[in-house]
């Protein structure tokens, strides 16, 4: 069963919240201690390590610093930022539609030199083809049950995906098996699409891999620890 944003995102605040605490004991001081040093209630360090509360950019460094530990609070943040974003939710996002969606992360894309993407389960949208992009989107709108702009949606998605031809960039795509063979939209649009990955591995500054489905070992670094997945059902 896929995973939902909202667990997946109280995960990554739950492995800021771990991180938190083992600082605080690494440094040998209580909640209390902590609470004191950072001028702050004790029932709000609770709340932190107990995920009821996200810390702010202002509250990590304080807590790191009480610590001894500054050099940390960087990636602590850096942490804390992206967990804080998984919990966008695209409904709202997309609640006037999918365009605007699609054009914001233009400047992003035009300034980007190395783009790394991974994806489980379709293909990365920067190598979409209409029908395929075109597909997807209207299978999204109609499970939202956000407004329907789609045509306009897909053009904005192909016009920003000129970065691939265009510009001093370079992309490294990971894909897992599946995506090849999970059905968007019909037959034609299939072929189409895997035809165009075909073409666009062929770019100098595309590099597109595949994770086989029979897979036995997956390797992840979070932010607490490094994590080997060997069970079958797992990987």
């Amino acid at each position: 069963m896929p995973t939902s944003p909202s667990s997946t995102a109280r995960e990554a605040r739950k492995a800021v919240a771990t991180r938190l605490r083992e600082l605080r004991l690494d440094a040998g001081l209580s909640s209390r201690d902590l609470s004191v040093l950072c001028g702050r209630h004790p029932a709000k360090t609770s709340r932190v390590e107990n995920v009821q509360a996200s810390p702010s950019d202002e509250d990590i460094r304080a807590w790191c610093r009480a610590c001894g530990a500054e050099e940390h609070a960087p990636d602590v943040i850096a942490a804390s930022r992206a967990a804080d974003s998984m919990y966008l939710e695209w409904r709202r996002t997309h609640r006037t539609g999918m365009r605007r969606a699609q054009e914001g992360v233009v400047p992003l894309y035009e300034r980007t030199r190395l783009f790394r993407v991974y994806c489980s389960n379709v293909v990365p949208g920067l190598v979409q083809t209409p029908g395929y992009a075109s597909a997807l989107m209207s299978s999204i709108t109609r499970f939202q049950g956000t407004p329907d702009d789609v045509a306009e949606a897909v053009a904005a998605r192909m016009a920003r995906s000129h970065v691939i031809r265009e510009g001093d960039h370079r992309f490294s795509l990971i894909v897992e098996e599946p995506v090849l063979y999970f059905r968007v939209g019909d037959a034609e649009v299939m072929a189409g699409q895997l035809g165009y990955l075909l073409a666009v591995m062929a770019l100098p500054s595309v590099s597109i891999g595949v994770i086989p489905a029979a897979a036995e070992r997956v390797f992840v670094e979070l932010l607490t620890a490094a994590v080997t997945v060997t069970s079958p059902g797992e990987c």
